[in-house]
């Protein structure tokens, strides 16, 4: 079950921006989790509140992401081994919306399924799958919108990326991590690094 503490909070008083979470489903874990990795660390890089690793449970995993979130900052959240199905209920019990990234959905370019997303003001669980997803993710049972980066096979990660990137208008590009004990100091050439 998602932990009150991380479920969406719908309000209208002070909301500044609509929060994302992402749920990934179908990961297994001797094949999937470095993609995974990089899906739960692209969702913190780019914006997002905290993913939830559906219906499995890989501590490797979820120690990576605490480090990198500890280190690098920000109030990103992990939670594992939660059903689908009870995570979903939760989130739309709390009136937030599910939004399932498939190459299969409305188009981000040619259509205008992200405004609707955006309109609703509601906070958003990202359906991002790792095999092939059960039909019932493309129904209103589970699903608010199917959105697509493009119609073509493509990576979970990069379909992910840019889906938040059109969403945040590349605003997360420049967001600063609170809490940060390393940052980059961006530069032309070489590398550097501060401890804060």
């Amino acid at each position: 079950m998602v932990n009150l503490k991380h479920s969406p909070k719908i309000s209208d008083q002070d909301r500044t921006k609509q929060q994302i979470v992402v749920l990934r489903w179908g990961h297994r874990v001797h094949r999937d989790a470095r993609l995974t990795s990089h899906v739960a660390l692209t969702a913190r890089a780019l914006g997002c509140s905290g993913f939830i690793l559906s219906d499995s449970e890989d501590g490797k995993l979820k120690e990576t992401v605490e480090k990198i979130t500890q280190n690098w900052g920000g109030d990103f959240f992990f939670e594992m081994g939660n059903s689908w199905k009870t995570t979903i209920k939760n989130w739309k019990s709390k009136d937030g919306i599910i939004v399932h990234l498939t190459a299969y959905g409305e188009n981000i370019q040619i259509s205008n399924v992200l405004n609707k997303i955006k309109e609703l003001k509601n906070d958003i669980l990202l359906l991002v799958g790792s095999q092939k997803v059960p039909k019932v993710f493309y129904t209103n049972e589970v699903s608010n919108f199917n959105v697509s980066i493009g119609n073509q096979p493509h990576s979970e990660c990069s379909a992910l990326a840019i889906f938040l990137d059109r969403f945040f208008e590349g605003k997360e590009l420049s967001s600063s991590f609170r809490k940060a004990k390393i940052k980059i100091v961006p530069q032309k050439r070489g590398k550097k690094t501060l401890l804060t």
